[in-house]
């Protein structure tokens, strides 16, 4: 062992703050209209329900998720997270901020998915092998794998802490319907100099 920690682990501590600095600089360069906020707000609603969903069916460490969206995609977590994102770039016409987004997306958390998919098949070994043949990594499949169905449960999801993802939506999307109407006040202020 060289004493090196591999990217897997290191991008599994810094996705976060990553991501945040990012989001903030990224909410910079944003000009939304109508228009993107409601197409951007459909896939930030729809990543944020998938986030959400996953929540109420993850035990970490406790048992292999396989029902719910598990029985579609093994990271479900980190496909809502993907549609979160893409929607508030896609809300504030950062079109141009999607390469960047899809460079920091691949690496920091196709490695941390890889990462999460050795711990895993350390804690469940066969089990978790035999899931991941039938179930994709990250783009879902169009039919359930076909586990036996395991309840949502609201506690999991606060015992998950997704309440705070939500939560941290509502500032974002307040940010942008901000930014527009800041934006249009200034434009009929100049329009009506000139």
């Amino acid at each position: 062992m060289t004493g090196k920690t591999p990217w897997k682990k290191r991008a599994q501590k810094l996705r976060v703050p990553v991501g945040t600095a990012l989001g903030v600089v990224f909410l910079i360069f944003m000009h939304p209209s109508v228009r993107s906020l409601w197409v951007g707000g459909v896939l930030t609603v729809a990543g944020a329900l998938t986030r959400l969903w996953a929540a109420g069916h993850i035990e970490k460490s406790v048992r292999l998720a396989r029902s719910g969206p598990y029985a579609y995609t093994r990271n479900p977590l980190y496909l809502g997270s993907f549609f979160m994102a893409l929607g508030v770039i896609l809300a504030g016409q950062g079109y141009w901020l999607l390469p960047f987004f899809a460079i920091f997306f691949l690496g920091f958390y196709l490695p941390v998915m890889r990462a999460e998919e050795q711990d895993l098949q350390n804690l469940y070994g066969d089990d978790f092998l035999e899931y991941s043949r039938r179930v994709p990594l990250f783009f879902p499949s169009h039919k359930a794998a076909g586990y036996p169905y395991v309840n949502f449960l609201w506690s999991r999801v606060r015992k998950n802490r997704e309440h705070r993802n939500l939560i941290t939506l509502i500032p974002v999307e307040i940010i942008l319907i901000l930014r527009l109407f800041f934006h249009e006040f200034l434009a009929r202020i100049f329009h009506g100099v000139l």
